[in-house]
């Protein structure tokens, strides 16, 4: 089960849960609700491996770019010396070499930063999951204590 769906789970556990008239408080099944939160606990760390992956593909993916740049260059510099010969044939070289340059700096720029974009985007909903689920634990222990203190009145 992923994280998202024990935390549905959770919430309906809460919104189905006998209400304390005039209160807005809840009567929770302690144990349902312990069981869910360590279902969290186990599932978390395949999130963080999930987004572990995701930072390495990242690297990955940069890494091929640079490798596929400096092919790129390397090729360019192949085809400019080649050319050298003729005084225009060697400046439309050099200008395209320029352009090839560009280009494959241009491309690995912006396969940088969509790859940094979607590693944020990953970690960013994580980070959000995470914030939301200590949140529900949160109001949830609070909602116990409470009736714990109006229990033991």
């Amino acid at each position: 089960m992923e994280v998202l769906e024990i935390i549905d789970m959770l919430e309906d556990v809460v919104e189905k849960s006998m209400a304390i008239p005039f209160m807005g408080r809840a009567i929770v099944d302690r144990e349902e609700l312990l069981d869910l939160i360590q279902e969290i606990r186990l599932n978390l760390p395949g999130d963080l491996k999930q987004a572990k992956w995701v930072k390495d593909e990242r690297q990955r993916i940069l890494d091929e770019a640079n490798k596929e740049a400096e092919s790129i260059i390397k090729n360019a510099e192949e085809k400019m010396a080649g050319l050298i010969d003729d005084h225009e044939v060697t400046q439309k070289a050099y200008a395209q070499a320029n352009e090839i340059v560009a280009s494959a700096q241009n491309n690995a720029r912006e396969l940088r930063l969509g790859t940094k974009q979607y590693a944020d985007d990953v970690l960013a909903s994580l980070e959000s999951r995470i914030l939301k689920m200590a949140e529900i634990v949160r109001e949830n222990r609070k909602e116990l204590g409470e009736t714990r203190k109006s229990l033991k009145k």
